[in-house]
């Protein structure tokens, strides 16, 4: 058993080389971020991506939606918070939560959907060892975003 947390939590500092020319962060760094707060999750609920990748499988991103709500700027400390929100033998979906570290102005919300892949990148099924390990939390924030799995509109009231 591992020492996870339902959400895991990761701090960034803005750097001036991922700031576009109207001086905040290019909207595709954000998806960067996803990608780190995602694998450290993994990385604290013990699935090692390495070891994952050893054993044969790949997980793909298969949808990704973002909602920019403020302007990250260079210096800014991003937190982002991620979590499973839905796991099925073949896919796991993730939630996350962006907001600047300072004052916790909402930066963007955002969800992931990634598909379980051999090494050929046929479908195949995540090893219940593996899904024994991550847990499955609700959105403690709304998302506000679509995702062809989720069938409604998430947050919507």
């Amino acid at each position: 058993m591992t020492d996870a947390r339902p959400i895991s939590v990761l701090t960034v500092r803005v750097n001036y080389s991922e700031t576009d020319q109207m001086g905040v962060v290019y909207h595709a760094r954000y998806l960067v971020w996803l990608d780190i707060a995602r694998t450290e999750h993994l990385r604290e609920a013990g699935v090692s991506y390495r070891d994952l990748e050893a054993a044969g499988l790949r997980l793909a991103v298969g949808e990704a939606a973002l909602r920019y709500r403020q302007a990250a700027r260079f210096d800014d400390l991003v937190t982002i918070r991620c979590w499973v929100r839905a796991l099925q033998s073949r896919r796991i979906d993730f939630g996350y939560q962006l907001e600047r570290a300072s004052d916790g102005a909402p930066l963007a919300t955002a969800a992931t959907s990634l598909l379980v892949l051999d090494t050929a990148m046929a479908f195949t099924r995540l090893p219940d060892e593996v899904r024994r390990q991550l847990m499955v939390v609700p959105d403690p924030v709304p998302l506000d975003l679509t995702l062809s799995g989720d069938r409604v509109l998430l947050g919507r009231r």
